[in-house]
Formats: C-alpha cells, structure tokens, sequence
C-alpha cells in the first residue's frame, strides 16, 4: 500500500455557493477567493498546506502566528500576478501558545525542569526546535532564531513604547559606525556603559505583551537570519547548527539571570513599585535591565562563526590569507563581525534596524556589544586571554574594591556586567563540554573531523589525532573547568552554573576513561568517509593553499 499524498490550499473571503443542476447535482463555491485557492492548489507541495496572505492576516490577528511560515519564494498566479503566500506548520505535538511576555516563553527550548538526557538529545537532532516537522534541519533552526529574536525585540519596542521615526542623525551613524580605520579589534573596550532602568520602562515590560513588531520586520529578521545561514560552511563544526547551539546555551544563561528571583521585576505581571531596584542591578550588574543588552549577546551568538573557514586563526596567518592581512589576529571574529553588520546595514533590513535601535546611543552600544562578544570568542589568543584574566580579578577577586575604589557604582557594575557577558558566551561556545555525556560526545567528534581534514589537505602542522587524547584533558583542566567555576563565583546565573561545572567534570572523568578508544573511533569513522588512501603526503601538506 501506498499512503495517499494531496496538496491543499486555502484563501478566505466572499463566495457564491450553489448546486448546480445536471446529470450529476453537486454543491458547489464560486467566486475569486475559490480561483485563487485553486490557482494556489497547483503551485503547492504534496502533505502540506498553503494559505493565501488574507488567509494569514486572519490568523495573525487571532493571535496564531506561529501557525503559519512564509514561502521563501513568492508564486506568481494568473490574474493577480506575485503573490506571497504560506505554509502552515506540521507538529507531531501541539505547538505551545506564545507566552504573554517573551521572558517568560525563552525557556521552550531548555525547560527548568527538563529531563537532561532525552531533552538535549531532541535539541542535537534538532527536533525541539519549535516542534517543526515538514522543514530540513537548517529551516528548523532558523525559525527557532527567529522566534528567540522576536521576543527579544518584542521586548525592545515595548520598553522604548513603540518604534519610533528615524532622524538624519542615525541614518548617517549607520553610514560611519564600523567605518573608520580601526578593525574590529580595535573597537574591542573594557568597559561598556549599559543602559541603567527607570520604574517606567519597568511597567511597559512587565504590562500586556500587545507590542507586535509587524510582519515586515519578522519577514526582514527571518530572511536575515536565513541568509546568514547560508554563510555557514559545510564545516563539521564550525556550522549554522553550532551557532545555534551557543545559542541555545546563551538563551538559557541569560533566562536563568532573569528568573532567579521573583523580585528581579522582569517576570510578567510584577508590579514596578514593588521591585528593589538596587538588589536587581546588584543581582545581575544591570545585564537584565536593558533588552538591547539580551538582544546583542543572542545576535551575536548566532554570527559569531559567519564563513568560518575551518581552520585556526593561526593557520590563516601563516596562510597570509587576505583577511588575515587585514585583522594580523582573531581573523575569523573579525571576518564574522565585519560581514553580519554590513548585512544587517544594507538598505533591505531597515525596517529591523528601526526595531533593534532608536538613537544613537543605542546604535553605538548595540556596536559595541557585538564586538566585545564575538571577540571574546577567540580564547586562543594568549595576549587576549591574559587580559581577560586581569580584568576578572580587578572586577571578582576578594580584593576587587582596592581596585576599584576611584569607581561610581555604575562604572563597576558595568565593569563586571561587561566581563560577565564575556564569560558567558565564552561558555555557551564550548557548552557541549558541559552537557550531557552523549552531547560532548558527538561536538567532540564533529571538532575532530574538522581538524583532522584541515590536517590531511595540507591546512595543519601537525596530525590531531596524535594529542588528541591529552589535549582534551588539559582543555578541561587549565579551560573549560576554571570557567564553569568563575561562571559560579560571579554569582549571576543560579543552578546552571552548578550544572555546567558538575557536567564539565563528569564529562572529564569520563573522557579519561573512554577517550583514547574514541580517538581511535573518530580515525576509523573519517577513514571510512573519505578515501583510505588519502593521508598527508608530503606535497599535500607542503602545498601553499588559495587565499581566501
């Protein structure tokens, strides 16, 4: 047996209906709308629905946006010409209602209470993001971003009450920021002066989510985040599905600052006057009074690794790629801040602009948001690390306040804010080291994949697979395990970072019992997928590769 596939379409407005007389009576609906869903019929896919735009305007304004998906391609229909229609969403599980504020609805992908095994193991296979079906793995998780995005930006417009018209002044600062002489790196600060909260901005937050960006700006988001996306590489690693990962791990830290306290005055319904505002910047060092902040750390978990080449930054610079002749260090973090922005300013995103940013200080601080944290991703460079050592002790150690002592009060909350911000997407980078056993497992392997093919086309020094083994033991110990630590010193992000340091060192423990076989595993896999035969000859590793 065969199961039975048909296409279905679907428009709404006025018809005619009859029965029409003859041999065979039969009821039947005249009209344009029935033209129109027919026309629609033949331009759609076998098991999926398509609805016209009157069709989703309806369910937009019955609150069901998250039922539908706009086509990526409009359709051209005799008689109207292009029209833009959509797909409505398959789920094998009822898609969850979006929450009345969009803090409260960041946890669907990382439930409180979830079950640590079964649930990161749906997330790895890409079947919790949003309960999608009938979409590839790629346009799954681009709709998760999307989503992740708009409550964020949701809460943006609700706090500024409304998206404002833009001036002259920030037209043109979109025109120069990240124009002059200096790299990326360049920009990078040690501090950065976040946005303090008024009791107003509170009750706009904590009101009624009726603040809808609009359709425009979801449609720009989603072809934005589309097409960033697309330039991921196929890496085995460094993918649109590892920013995606980070991601999620950022979302999670960032929703656990919020909701660690029912008094942080972020939760729907908390009444502004009673919110102790000096315990909130005190709890979080103001990360959670600004949205832009949240927004700028999750944008930038998702571009952090655009075009990543698949090779370090060190082989880059020995390679005298362009890029590298441009940034001398970070390459691929400079390379990625420098290709998302200029995207994100080209005229067809200005509709999101609008929403993201207001003024100019606003623009400059979302600026330097992403610079600080797409470079802090770079934790091989020994000169950056040193710094950020400094830092973390000037902010955190017991003797912070001699440091610190010429400081106001929000010049060191903005200090530490600044650092905390760092340390966690320096986290969220390498969370899969801090997740399950079977998480660590899988991004370990795709890790090794990655530099093993740099190594057999002449990319890398030396074969990975040799230290490998102890490698990774000494990334836990001198890395991965004193950042889960500072992760808990620094007081912000409650049980995750108990979670974080008790998965990191299970994760260690287990590595240097089964690590030296699944070494052995990963060689035997990337031999199977490739030639046998193909190895690093001597020409092939001497060989001098394209610049990029």
């Amino acid at each position: 047996m065969f199961p039975l596939m048909r296409t279905f379409s679907s428009s709404s407005g006025q018809v005619t209906a009859g029965v029409l007389r003859g041999q065979r009576s039969r009821f039947q609906l005249f009209g344009d709308t029935m033209n129109t869903a027919a026309r629609m019929e033949s331009s759609g896919d076998r098991g999926r629905i398509q609805v016209s735009q009157v069709t989703a305007d309806l369910l937009t304004e019955a609150g069901l946006t998250g039922w539908i998906i706009p086509r990526s391609t409009k359709m051209f229909v005799k008689g109207k010409g292009e029209m833009q229609t959509y797909w409505v969403r398959k789920s094998s599980r009822p898609i969850k209602p979006k929450a009345a504020d969009p803090e409260s609805g960041m946890e669907t992908l990382d439930e409180e209470a979830e079950s640590e095994e079964s649930s990161e193991r749906a997330q790895e296979e890409g079947d919790d993001f949003l309960g999608i079906e009938g979409m590839n793995k790629t346009e799954r998780l681009v709709e998760w971003n999307v989503e992740v995005l708009t409550s964020l930006l949701e809460q943006i417009v609700r706090s500024q009450g409304g998206v404002t018209e833009r001036n002259q002044t920030l037209s043109k600062a979109e025109t120069t920021i990240g124009k002059d002489d200096r790299t990326v790196l360049e920009e990078f600060t040690p501090i950065i002066h976040l946005k303090r909260f008024d009791v107003d901005e509170l009750e706009r937050r904590g009101g009624p989510s009726s603040m809808n960006i609009g359709e425009e700006v979801k449609s720009q988001l989603r072809n934005y985040i589309s097409s960033i996306s697309e330039m991921y590489p196929a890496n085995a690693f460094h993918n649109f599905e590892h920013a995606s990962h980070v991601t999620a791990s950022v979302k999670k830290l960032l929703a656990r600052i919020v909701n660690i306290d029912e008094g942080n005055g972020l939760g729907a319904g908390s009444p502004a006057d009673k919110v102790d505002l000096v315990d909130l910047a005190g709890h979080s060092y103001g990360i959670t009074s600004d949205p832009l902040t949240q927004f700028a750390v999750v944008f930038s978990a998702i571009i952090h690794d655009v075009d990543h080449p698949g090779v370090s930054n060190a082989q880059l610079v020995k390679e005298n790629t362009r890029w590298a002749q441009i940034y001398k260090k970070s390459v691929a973090e400079q390379k990625s801040v420098d290709i998302a922005w200029n995207m994100l300013m080209s005229d067809e995103y200005a509709a999101l602009r609008a929403c993201i940013y207001q003024n100019e200080e606003d623009l400059q601080r979302f600026r330097q948001l992403v610079v600080n944290t797409v470079m802090a991703t770079d934790i091989v460079d020994r000169e950056l690390q040193a710094l950020r050592k400094a830092r973390w002790e000037t902010a955190f150690s017991k003797n912070a306040t001699s440091f610190v002592s010429n400081d106001d009060g929000a010049e060191s909350e903005d200090r530490k804010a600044t650092i905390v911000i760092e340390h966690l997407i320096q986290a969220s980078d390498v969370s899969h080291t801090m997740q399950h056993w079977y998480i660590y497992k899988k991004w370990n392997e795709r890790f090794f994949m990655e530099c093993y093919s740099a190594y057999v086309n002449g990319r890398a020094d030396s074969d990975p697979s040799e230290n490998w083994y102890n490698g990774e033991i000494g990334f836990f110990d001198f890395y991965v395990i004193p950042l889960a630590k500072k992760l808990q010193s620094c007081g912000v992000f409650g049980v995750s970072s108990h979670e974080y340091l008790n998965y990191a060192t299970a994760n260690r423990e287990e590595w240097v019992r089964e690590g030296e076989a699944l070494v052995q595993q990963y060689l035997s896999k990337f031999k199977e997928q490739n030639d046998d035969s193909l190895g690093p000859s001597p020409e092939r590793a001497t060989s001098t590769p394209q610049q990029l």
